[in-house]
């Protein structure tokens, strides 16, 4: 029997990006009250809060999910670590900070798919909402919102000199990846207030913590969702030991990503009959489309040994570089201890005839042989290349009815000639940029995949050997109104009252571009339909 937990009118399930702006909007009506559940604890680890701790935070199990994918039927079989954010702020709190949109053709593809309110003009007010734009508001940014977007705060000249090299190569510079062209080379913004990350906890959470009608309920594991059947009238979750139902007076919102709202769908018995049948779960819903769709963006580094130590590298081997960086971060909130997963970057199309760009660089002023492994002995700089728009198509699929228990990932990298014939051509760009000699000049060796790697099918080995995930799974609980859409364009799951998808799940295709910041704006655009749902029924 499990523990009465209360009724609220809206229960959130997941405090990650989505969730915490959800909760955030949703408890600004005070006539409404709001629970929201977090199966990981606070964000008290101090690394969550320092920008460059990401690579200490990402590969801890205390704040992360230490999820696998594969085994990878075209990467010879290898499995591929995929960690996501266990704690408030959820991945927001450990990915790598960038703050990228994506193309605004992405949201009006979105559009065509059949889904009206979604093209770029509908959503360009959420991503304004939801900004605080250090560099003041225009036509395409907003100042003022939850979210600090901020500027580099550091100056590395191995990052200059590659952005140097990319206007050799043929790349036109940029001052801004979410102006009105993605195309070019410049630096990356970051989701950064004065040196410190601003996660979806920090921005929108925590400004609304200690408002009455607004539970935040941590280390609480959802088991599965309450139904009386089409209709969602709660969540059962565990907390120690103990069993608790709390229920929804009006909706269950899931928002735990990508990989935990499938998986909590499917252990309640929406899903695919074939999955929920071999998990041993009883069909309360057939819905085919929950867990398919799985997109990520894969990525292939390239590590340089450089002649200029202006590396993270140099830091990490160094007392007296570790003091010096850590007073100037201390004093000032500046230097190498403020950068992301990407110090400066990319956008460019693989082949002249592509309207857009298909192929993202990732610039680091650091290098190891994998991320959250020790840094390179030498001052080591990391050339990331990812495809843009995969083709490729994998799966999550529950194997027990027990949320602990995860469930089987297959993203199928590579599955698609586009795919790695796009793959190849990226590793290609990335040497004839760091061969122009704004870059080349500082480059002692290329350390992976080295020299030897010449042929295509040299770095096709070398791809389906060290390739790995750029932490962005997304569309599982696609957006749409085909037979394989699980929620309609209004988020509603499909076939089910009372129940709602808000997160980087219900992408029907992947942004051209990092993940977070769209995550966002779904859900600040969620919550505005949610509200007009419950003036709605209420008028009615």
């Amino acid at each position: 029997m499990a523990t009465d937990a209360g009724e609220f009118d809206f229960v959130i399930v997941g405090a990650g990006s989505a969730g915490c702006v959800l909760a955030h909007r949703l408890s600004e009506n005070p006539a409404f009250k709001v629970a929201i559940l977090e199966a990981g604890g606070r964000d008290l680890n101090p690394w969550i809060h320092i920008p460059a701790g990401y690579f200490r935070t990402m590969f801890n199990p205390a704040v992360t999910w230490q999820y696998d994918c594969g085994p990878e039927p075209h990467l010879g079989d290898r499995i591929v670590a995929w960690p996501r954010g266990k704690v408030l702020g959820g991945s927001s709190s450990i990915n790598g900070l960038l703050y990228v949109r994506g193309q605004q053709q992405d949201y009006d593809m979105w559009r065509q798919l059949g889904n009206p309110g979604w093209s770029f003009r509908d959503v360009l007010p959420y991503f304004k909402r939801a900004e605080d734009q250090e560099r003041g508001s225009d036509e395409l940014h907003g100042s003022g919102g939850p979210l600090g977007v901020a500027d580099v705060r550091m100056d590395n000249p191995l990052c200059e000199a590659y952005i140097q090299a990319c206007v050799a190569a043929g790349i036109p510079h940029t001052k801004d990846f979410n102006g009105p062209s993605q195309e070019g080379a410049g630096y990356y913004q970051l989701t950064n207030r004065h040196g410190r990350r601003c996660s979806a906890a920090v921005a929108y959470l925590n400004p609304a913590r200690r408002r009455p009608n607004l539970s935040i309920i941590t280390n609480a594991a959802v088991t599965r969702l309450d139904l009386d059947g089409r209709r969602v009238r709660g969540v059962r979750y565990r907390v120690g030991g103990e069993e608790r139902l709390i229920k929804a007076r009006r909706e269950v919102i899931v928002a735990a990503g990508a990989i935990g709202s499938p998986q909590i769908l499917q252990v309640s018995g929406i899903g695919p009959a074939a999955v929920l049948q071999a998990a041993g779960v009883p069909v309360r819903h057939a819905l085919e489309g929950v867990g398919a769709n799985l997109q990520d963006h894969f990525q292939i580094r390239f590590v340089y040994e450089c002649s200029l130590p202006a590396s993270l590298n140099d830091v990490w081997h160094s007392r007296w570089l570790q003091m010096k960086t850590g007073i100037e971060y201390a004093t000032r909130r500046s230097g190498i201890l403020t950068i992301g997963a990407g110090v400066a970057g990319a956008f460019l199309r693989s082949r002249p005839e592509l309207d857009l760009p298909d192929i993202q660089f990732h610039i680091i002023p650091l290098s190891a042989d994998k991320p959250g492994e020790s840094l390179h002995t030498f001052s080591g700089m990391t050339i990331s290349v990812c495809q843009l728009r995969p083709e490729s198509r994998g799966t999550i699929a529950i194997k027990t009815g027990d949320t602990r228990q995860p469930p089987k990932i297959v993203a199928n990298y590579l599955d698609t000639e586009s795919d790695r014939r796009t793959m190849l051509d990226g590793m290609r760009k990335v040497r004839e940029v760091s061969a122009q000699k704004p870059f080349a000049k500082y480059v002692v060796a290329e350390r992976f995949p080295g020299p030897q790697a010449a042929t295509d099918e040299a770095l096709m080995a070398y791809m389906r050997e060290k390739g790995t995930t750029i932490f962005h799974p997304t569309g599982t609980c696609k957006m749409g109104t085909d037979d394989m859409a699980v929620v309609d364009p209004r988020l509603k799951v499909r076939g089910i009252e009372g129940l709602r998808v808000v997160d980087g799940a219900i992408m029907p295709r992947v942004v051209s571009g990092n993940t977070n910041a769209p995550i966002i704006m779904i859900a600040e655009k969620a919550a505005d339909m949610i509200k007009e749902d419950a003036r709605a029924m209420a008028a009615a």
